[in-house]
C-alpha cells in the first residue's frame, strides 16, 4: 500500500475536519490558588528542591504521545478521587484533517497501522517542523499544501506502546499546555531552552553560518548560573548543544557517563541538563527515523539515576522534547511576549510551537496531576532563576533586579507551581524500559522498506567538523 492510497483508505472517517488557529497569550499573571499550597508560596532558600535536572528528546507532539490520557478511566477516575470531580486532561487522539485536495483523514494507531516498522515509521519521511510547514499546519492542518508531511504524521502512540513513559505520567505531573517555544525546528528551540532566545535565528544554521565564528555571543543561563557561582552542568551523549555559544561553555560540559557517576556519588550540580544520543545506530533521541524505544530507554536509565541518587530527596526533573516534529496536536499554539514579537507573522518568534509532552518529576510533585497553566521551555529556566538567581514567582518583578536573558523567560510562567511545598512521596515504583530496538529503516535483509535516514542538522555539523572547531575534541560515533 503506497502512502496516497493509505490516506484515502479506510481511515477516512466522517468527523468534521479541524484547523488549528492561533491564540494570543499573555504569561506572567499570578495563578489560580492550589489545594495544599505551591512551592512558589516559599521564600527560594526555604524552598525543597536543591537540584534540577532537564533531559530534552526530539520531535513529539503531545497527542501524538500523550493522547490516550483523555480516554484512560483510570487515570481520570484516579484524578477525580484525589483532585475532584473536575479533574480532566486537554488530551485526544482522535482527530482529523484534510489532504490539499479536501479529503478527510483520521489519525491512527501506528501499531496496528500499515507501518512495517512502527516505531520508527519507516515506511515514511520526518514529517515537516521548519518554520513555514509549522505555520502551514496551524493554519490549514497537518496534511496541507506547504506542511511538508505523509500519513506519519498523523499516527499516535498508546500506553501499551511506550510502558514506561505511561507509567512516568500516571505516577507523576504532565502539562496539557507546555509548548515549544517557537513554530520552528530544533536548534531554535534548543537555543531558548538553554538562553531564552534565538537570535533571531528560524532555522538550523551553525553559528558561522549565522556570522558568528566563533560562537553565538548572546548570555545563556549558563553564564547567569556561573557569575551566581551556582553549580551547573550539561551531560551530552555525543553532540554538545552548547557548543553553539563556543569554547566559553566548555567548562560546563562533560560526557553523559559522567552525569551517572555524579548521580550514584551524590555529586550532581545544582543545575543538570542532560542530551540523548543524536547520531548513529546508536541514536536515542526519538527523532524520527529512530526507534522511539530506544528514547525510553535511556530515559528509563537517566531517571532511575536521579531516582536513587541522594539528590531525589530534593530534587527535580523534567523530561521534554525540543519540538513537535510535525506531529498532529489539536490545540493551537499560542503567541507569547517575546523581544522579538512582530505583527507580521512570518517574522514573529513570539509564535510558540504545538504541544510537546513534557512530565515533571519529583518527591514534591503531585501525582497523578495535570498543571493545566501555560509553559514554554523558558518556563523552566524561570523555575530555575526562581531558586537561584532571586526571580520572583510570578511575574516580571523589578527592572533591577536583572536576573533573566530576555523578556520571554522574564514574564515567563513559571513551571514549579504545581509542586507542593510539603509531604514528599519518595516512593517510586516503575517498569523496566523494554531493551527491544528494531533494524534501521535501510537495513538490509531485515523485510523493512528501504528508506534512507536522513541526516540530521546535528549529525551535518559533526560530519563537518564543527563540534571540532568549537572546542570540543573528537566527539561524535
Amino acid at each position: 500500500m503506497n502512502r496516497r492510497d493509505f490516506l484515502r483508505g479506510a481511515m477516512i472517517g466522517a468527523a468534521a475536519t479541524m484547523l488549528p488557529g492561533s491564540a494570543s497569550v499573555v504569561l506572567g499573571k499570578r495563578r489560580p490558588h492550589l489545594k495544599g499550597g505551591s512551592i512558589l508560596d516559599l521564600p527560594p532558600a526555604h524552598a525543597p528542591i536543591d537540584h534540577v535536572v532537564v533531559v530534552m528528546m526530539e520531535n513529539r507532539s503531545f497527542d501524538h504521545y500523550l493522547g490516550w490520557l483523555g480516554s484512560d478511566e483510570a487515570y481520570l477516575e484516579a484524578g477525580r478521587k484525589a483532585y475532584g470531580r473536575r479533574f480532566a486532561v486537554d488530551a485526544n487522539p482522535a482527530q482529523q484533517y484534510p489532504m490539499p485536495d479536501g479529503t478527510p483523514v483520521d489519525t491512527y494507531h501506528l501499531t496496528t497501522g500499515p507501518e512495517t516498522n512502527p516505531f520508527r515509521g519507516c515506511p515514511f519521511g520526518d514529517p515537516g517542523h521548519g518554520w513555514d510547514a509549522g505555520r502551514a499546519q496551524r493554519d490549514r492542518g497537518f496534511l496541507a499544501d506547504g506542511s511538508d508531511n505523509d500519513a506519519f504524521a498523523l499516527g499516535y502512540y498508546t500506553a501499551d506502546d511506550l510502558p514506561f513513559y505511561a507509567a512516568l505520567a500516571r505516577r507523576f505531573t504532565i502539562f496539557d499546555r507546555y509548548h515549544c517555544s517557537v513554530l520552528g525546528p530544533t536548534y531554535p528551540n534548543r537555543e531558548y531552552l538553554h538562553s531564552a532566545q534565538s537570535g533571531g535565528l528560524k532555522s538550523n544554521l551553525f553559528p558561522p553560518e549565522a556570522g558568528y565564528p566563533a560562537g553565538f555571543d548572546w548570555p545563556t543561563i549558563w553564564d547567569k548560573l556561573t557569575a551566581a557561582m551556582v553549580p551547573a552542568r550539561y551531560y551530552f551523549s555525543d553532540l554538545p548543544v552548547t557548543a553553539f555559544w563556543g569554547a566559553r561553555l566548555n567548562g560546563i560540559s562533560v560526557p553523559v557517563a559522567r552525569y551517572f557517576e555524579d548521580a550514584a556519588a551524590g555529586t550532581l550540580p545544582n543545575v543538570t541538563f542532560v542530551d540523548p544520543r543524536f547520531l548513529g545506530d546508536g541514536e536515542t533521541d526519538e527523532h524520527p527515523l529512530g526507534d522511539v524505544r530506544a528514547g525510553q530507554r535511556f530515559v528509563s536509565e537517566v531517571v532511575k539515576a536521579f531516582v536513587e541518587s541522594p539528590h531525589w530527596q530534593r530534587g527535580v526533573m523534567f523530561l521534554t522534547y525540543d519540538e513537535w516534529g510535525g506531529f498532529f496536536d489539536h490545540v493551537p499554539p499560542p503567541t507569547m511576549r517575546d523581544d522579538r514579537a512582530s505583527d507580521l507573522d512570518e517574522d514573529n518568534f513570539g509564535q510558540a510551537g504545538f504541544r510537546v509532552p513534557t512530565r515533571m518529576l519529583s518527591p514534591y510533585a503531585r501525582p497523578g496531576f495535570v498543571d493545566h497553566e501555560l509553559y514554554d521551555h523558558t518556563s523552566i529556566l524561570r523555575f530555575i532563576e526562581w531558586r537561584f538567581l532571586g526571580a520572583p514567582p510570578h511575574g516580571p518583578g523589578r527592572k533591577q533586579r536583572n536576573w533573566w536573558l530576555t523578556s520571554r523567560d522574564r514574564y515567563a510562567n513559571n513551571i514549579g507551581f504545581s509542586l507542593r511545598p510539603r509531604r514528599p512521596d519518595p516512593e517510586v515504583d516503575l517498569p523496566e524500559a523494554t531493551v527491544d530496538t528494531s533494524p534501521g529503516c535501510s537495513a538490509e535483509g531485515s523485510g523493512l522498506v528501504a528508506v534512507e535516514r536522513p541526516v540530521s542538522d546535528l549529525e551535518r555539523g559533526f560530519r563537518e567538523g564543527f563540534f571540532e572547531r568549537m572546542g570540543y575534541g573528537a566527539v561524535g560515533r
